[in-house]
């Protein structure tokens, strides 16, 4: 397992979670997920097997060399089963915040997406709150899925922010959700 440097634990874990330091072994799947999801990502086209290597051969393999890298990303297992990928991206160490990014599995959102959501969301906060002392975490998310953002409410976040018509979708402008939460102890 390749570890951050910037972190000192770098596994985390609930009841029947762990989210741990990115694994190659699930490049393909989240190319899957990536691209059944596109609607909701910041993704302009679909991933091939190349473009992913690529990714985690040139991108992904550097974050594990720096001191302060531009993002941290995490698998998320289940029993030892992958489940989803995300993690803290467009890191700001300067200003202590970053935003958080998820993805789970297409075929667990319908039944699980509330589940999986709140503990990710805790697991990352011990990440970004007690290991890292970040001041702020956040989410930047196409108003696509309202479903969302209840959890985040139930998770402590705020909507801080809304982006009128910020992003073009299917020919129709969407507006940008931010709902941000700050660490009360830093």
């Amino acid at each position: 397992m390749r570890n951050y440097k910037c972190l000192t634990a770098n596994v985390y874990k609930n009841k029947t979670l762990t989210l741990l330091p990115l694994r190659d072994e699930d490049k393909y799947a989240i190319l899957k997920m990536r691209n059944e999801q596109i609607y909701h990502l910041r993704q302009a086209e679909l991933l091939s097997v190349e473009k992913q290597e690529d990714y985690f051969a040139n991108v992904i393999s550097q974050l594990f060399e720096q001191k302060e890298p531009g993002q941290l990303l995490f698998s998320l297992l289940e029993n030892d089963k992958f489940i989803g990928y995300g993690g803290l991206v467009h890191i700001n160490w300067v200003d202590r915040n970053a935003e958080i990014s998820f993805i789970m599995k297409t075929e667990l959102e319908e039944e699980k997406f509330e589940y999986y959501w709140q503990n990710y969301l805790s697991l990352l906060e011990n990440v970004a709150f007690k290991e890292l002392k970040f001041h702020k975490i956040f989410t930047y998310a196409f108003d696509l899925r309202r479903h969302l953002y209840p959890i985040l409410e139930k998770s402590g976040f705020k909507e801080e922010a809304r982006l009128k018509e910020h992003c073009l979708f299917e020919g129709k402008y969407l507006d940008v959700v931010i709902n941000s939460k700050i660490n009360k102890d830093a």
